[in-house]
């Protein structure tokens, strides 16, 4: 598997890519692995505040419903409306158009927090 270095991975397989104040966030190759097939995704809506560990978005599985939580706290600035549409890029195109929301941060601190993807890479080895 392949996590691209410039990211940023929190242990729920979500990645976040840093750009000032605002952060571009989508979910991680290794989480498809447990994903049969995407039918849908409820999206929040912009001007949405959420705290770290809030419900960022819901994915409606061929097996279920998958729950996907603000790896930081922040205001949704942009949606990937694409989504709506195309859900499946979820799983063919997770680093680039399957991005999921962009967020203007409220507490840049809990980057801090987040693993790089050597750390993201031997998490996720010892988590198989």
């Amino acid at each position: 598997m392949f996590f691209p270095e410039e990211l940023l991975y929190n242990e729920d397989h979500v990645w976040i890519e840093e750009d000032g104040e605002q952060v571009t966030i989508g979910i991680t190759e290794s989480l498809q692995d447990d994903v049969e097939e995407i039918l849908s995704i409820e999206m929040p809506d912009v001007e949405t505040e959420l705290e770290l560990g809030d419900t960022l978005v819901t994915i409606e599985l061929r097996q279920g419903m998958l729950e996907i939580y603000a790896p930081l706290s922040g205001e949704i600035v942009e949606i990937n409306k694409d989504l709506s549409d195309s859900p499946e890029w979820l799983m063919s195109s997770p680093y680039e158009d399957g991005w999921i929301i962009r967020m203007k941060l409220t507490r840049p601190e809990e980057i801090d927090d987040l693993m790089d993807a050597d750390d993201y890479t031997e998490f996720v080895q010892g988590d198989l």
